[in-house]
């Protein structure tokens, strides 16, 4: 029990503080400066592309690369806590403040409980407040992008495509039941409804029997009703028959048939869990929105490991020499990191991985790095 109130006599708010506000400051800056630093490199290679479509000016360009922004500031977060944690303790090791701390009772543990919380705080505002302005300015970004720079034949404009969707029949006596829609040719009209061609309806029971098969030369996206014209009507009970125009509530509007055509990075980590449960029931593959779901939960802890291992590789004293040395073993490790991380996304893209494993592994693995070489570093 006097173990456990000396440990709190020795903890020193005071001194976390001092070391929390270090770090913040150097992260946000060495955050902002790589943020700066890829914004330029897309910046240029935007400028390459609009080479060759004379239409598209350079404020185009500036404001695609600056939409993009957000999206590389999360992208360079927990490399950026690596960095900084590594400049900020090389200069409080050098500056022999680390010693002082030490010498004070302060353990490894103690006195980087405030930079790793500030850098796990970093990830929460990343994920909660961040990603809803990130994935709306992507969006546009791209829908710029695909207009201007792709000659508009991406698959965001919806033109000249194949569409399989899945939903469940509203109303009354409907329960259980699902149809299933084939569309062999859309195309976006100015107005924004979504014209089809050559539309098959599938219409299933509880038991995924087939009730009838509906057929109809062309119709329309509005809102969120299925208009089909002069649609025919095939079953085993009645003879084909024709039922003029027919409309079928859809669980899909035009947007989010946009957005599931799209990457995951133009949706929010709010709004994803939601579309993910869209996407499954209509039979859209899930697998990309579930990794970068998952990729966006990790990022807190993906950012405080990060600040634990630049400490465990930064933190030595000046006088024992070597901190070069180790400063470049750090910088390895962080590469290491990043190269683990995206070996476990493309794993977990081709469905090698399960989504949960792709995306906490790395996190996981940097934690067991930093626990190694902070146990060590205390042991002396």
């Amino acid at each position: 029990m006097g173990n456990v109130e000396a440990s709190h006599a020795h903890f020193s708010t005071t001194l976390a503080r001092y070391f929390g506000r270090r770090f913040l400051l150097v992260a946000l800056a060495v955050t902002l400066a790589l943020t700066a630093l890829i914004t330029l490199f897309d910046f240029i290679d935007l400028l390459r592309r609009a080479s060759a479509h004379p239409a598209a000016s350079s404020a185009l360009v500036l404001q695609i690369a600056a939409l993009h922004m957000p999206y590389y500031l999360i992208f360079v977060l927990p490399f950026a806590m690596l960095l900084g944690g590594m400049i900020c303790f090389a200069r409080l090791a050098r500056s022999s403040e680390l010693i002082v701390a030490r010498a004070s009772g302060q353990s490894a543990w103690q006195f980087l409980s405030a930079p790793v919380g500030c850098a796990v705080m970093l990830g929460v505002l990343a994920t909660a407040a961040l990603t809803p302005l990130s994935s709306r300015m992507y969006s546009h970004a791209e829908m710029l992008d695909e207009i201007w720079l792709r000659d508009g034949t991406g698959p965001m404009l919806l033109s000249h495509g194949t569409l399989w969707l899945r939903q469940d029949m509203d109303g009354p006596h409907s329960a259980g039941r699902q149809a299933i829609i084939h569309v062999r040719d859309m195309h976006l009209q100015p107005d924004g409804k979504l014209h089809v061609t050559g539309v098959t309806v599938l219409q299933l029971d509880s038991r995924n029997q087939l009730l009838a098969r509906l057929e109809a030369p062309n119709g329309q996206l509005d809102g969120k009703t299925w208009i089909f014209n002069h649609t025919l009507s095939f079953s085993a009970a009645h003879p084909p028959h024709e039922l003029g125009t027919v409309t079928l509530p859809s669980a899909f509007t035009v947007a989010r048939i946009r957005s599931s055509a799209s990457p995951p990075d133009t949706l929010s980590v709010w709004a994803l869990p939601g579309f993910i449960r869209l996407l499954g029931s209509s039979g859209f593959p899930t697998l990309p929105h579930r990794l970068r779901l998952q990729a966006l939960l990790a990022l807190p802890i993906l950012a405080g490991t990060m600040t634990l291992v630049s400490a465990g590789f930064s933190m030595r004293p000046a006088r024992r020499g070597g901190v070069m040395r180790l400063l470049g073993a750090g910088v390895a490790a962080g590469f290491a990191l990043f190269t683990v991380s995206k070996v476990a996304e493309q794993l977990g893209k081709s469905g090698a991985l399960p989504p949960v494993l792709a995306a906490w592994a790395p996190a996981g693995a940097g934690l067991c790095l930093a626990a190694a070489l902070l146990l060590h570093m205390e042991d002396g």
